[in-house]
């Protein structure tokens, strides 16, 4: 195990007796798998903190991926925060250093995407006839061929934000599987720094938690002479009930603070 206790539990970011956020790191799989034998999974009764079992996953970020991470306390908060996710009242923002910027400037990528396997796992793909994919992106700024970017997923398909952004040519800085192999090798920077729940009730304004940016990502923008402090995070609201949307799960009153991913 990578992390001890005092260093895991600094990285939580949100705590009340349903909802866990966390940020998480770089490198660390969420679930156990066979070529992983550190996992989110193993620290997670760290955080258990009175409960009768440990967090749960409300959805999922990739190994490499940092950044926001929801987990419910107990199930019934858990099975909620999934229904949030899944009927698109989850808001979030990501952040990204690619090669090269996409153009224009500002816009939205909408390109349906297909999962398919792959030797040694999945992955997605581009295709008309596939699901509905959208993600809204805005460059920031620009230095030595290389962007910052922020990225809003509208749909929450895997590996959507990857997927997309190499789709119009510009892949994310790190990335492997979509885009090229860089040498030496550099971690993908990718990282999601906020997201926007509406955890309370209704007349409550939306629960809102943002992440620090990692060092490596962090490393990067201080070569390429940019300053994330001057580009503060765009806070979309909350979707609103619509007549082809039922309204959101009701959700307990936030306490006092102490499903697939698009990432």
């Amino acid at each position: 195990m990578r992390f001890t206790e005092a260093e895991f539990r600094s990285r939580v970011l949100f705590m009340d007796e349903d909802l866990l956020i966390i940020d998480k790191p770089f490198n660390l799989p969420v679930h156990y798998g066979t070529k992983s034998h550190d996992h989110l999974e193993l620290y997670l009764p760290w955080l258990q903190d009175g409960m009768e079992e440990p967090p749960r996953l409300a959805h999922r970020l990739d190994k490499d991926t940092t950044g926001c991470l929801v987990l419910g306390r107990h199930q019934k908060a858990a099975s909620r925060m999934g229904k949030l996710f899944t009927m698109g009242y989850v808001v979030k923002s990501y952040l990204a250093v690619t090669v090269g910027a996409p153009e224009p400037r500002t816009g939205t990528i909408d390109l349906a995407l297909s999962k398919q396997r792959v030797p040694g796992g999945s992955r997605v793909f581009v295709d008309a006839g596939g699901k509905e994919s959208v993600t809204e992106y805005q460059v920031l700024a620009e230095a030595d061929g290389l962007a910052w970017v922020e990225l809003h997923p509208r749909t929450g398909r895997m590996h959507q934000l990857r997927a997309h952004l190499a789709a119009v040519g510009t892949p994310i800085l790190g990335d492997v599987i979509y885009g090229d192999h860089p040498m030496p090798p550099l971690p993908i920077h990718l990282h999601a720094r906020t997201i926007t729940i509406p955890w309370g009730p209704r007349e409550l304004p939306p629960l809102t938690v943002m992440a620090p940016l990692p060092t490596h990502i962090l490393a990067t923008l201080a070569r390429l002479g940019i300053n994330p402090d001057l580009y503060p995070p765009t806070l979309l609201p909350v979707p609103t009930v619509r007549a082809d949307k039922p309204a959101p799960p009701s959700c307990p009153a936030p306490a006092e603070s102490t499903p697939s991913g698009d990432a």
